[in-house]
């Protein structure tokens, strides 16, 4: 039996809502990526379930023995580069392109939505795409971080011989202060937040959708899993595949 697509009714209500939105801000998570064959964190085949996402991710473990993170993520960070933005992430450049998205807040450290085209995007949880010496000031591009990698090598510092560390925020370390800000002035600034492929259960990045709300702002929930703000959603749909591939048809033509 062929599973029925979202209600045409409803995509058109969500793309009026966009198009005549003030301040549109989009808060992605891992689920936008499982698109693109990257594994999230918490599903039915999550990292979790796979592999020790909690040791990977550690920073005392990290500050330990650095090449455990680089052996477990060989293949989710480094692997990126083989990794093509889904329609999600595609859809949301082009909003951003048509001067409808005002920001994307991202929980996701793949790099897809700059690979899309998207240029406003604030990343919470930190970016691989700048890596730091622990010691010193030196830094390496993600390209050259992930050949080493590639090579089964672990990248250390040419300087002081310290350890390389990426931009991602670990288990044990404080959020990018200056993204996190942002995130929090334009989640308290939108009239229309749309919440793509996160469950809403890790904080501080969850209480983002809740500062739109208390403003007054109006919510659309897309996520294959239930959320703690579905009752609040005005739209609530689960398959963001078929959502935005209906989105994209009912914005209007341009040219």
């Amino acid at each position: 039996m062929q599973e029925m697509g979202p209600d045409p009714a409803d995509i058109q209500k969500l793309a009026d809502l966009i198009t005549t939105a003030h301040h549109c801000v989009a808060f992605t998570g891992a689920g936008i990526s499982t698109l693109s064959g990257i594994q999230d964190f918490r599903g039915k085949n999550g990292l979790y379930k796979t592999m020790n996402a909690d040791n990977m991710f550690d920073i005392n473990r990290f500050k330990q023995d650095p090449s455990e993170y680089y052996r477990l993520a060989k293949d989710f960070i480094y692997g990126l580069d083989d990794k093509k933005p889904s329609t999600v992430h595609r859809v949301l450049a082009l909003l951003e392109e048509r001067g409808y998205l005002d920001a994307i807040i991202t929980q996701n450290v793949d790099l897809l939505h700059q690979k899309a085209g998207s240029t406003k995007v604030l990343e919470i949880h930190g970016t691989p795409a700048v890596h730091r010496c622990m010691t010193c000031s030196f830094t390496m591009g993600f390209q050259e971080v992930a050949t080493l990698v590639r090579r089964d090598e672990i990248p250390t510092c040419p300087d002081c011989g310290g350890a390389i560390k990426p931009d991602i925020t670990f288990f044990g370390e404080m959020l990018p202060r200056e993204a996190l800000e942002a995130a929090d002035r334009h989640a308290r600034k939108a009239d229309l937040m749309l919440i793509l492929g996160t469950s809403l259960i890790v904080y501080p990045a969850a209480a983002l959708p809740e500062k739109t709300l208390r403003g007054g702002g109006t919510l659309i929930i897309v996520n294959d899993m239930p959320t703690p703000l579905d009752e609040y959603a005005t739209l609530r749909f689960s398959d963001l595949h078929t959502t935005f591939e209906a989105l994209e048809r009912a914005l209007p033509s341009v040219g």
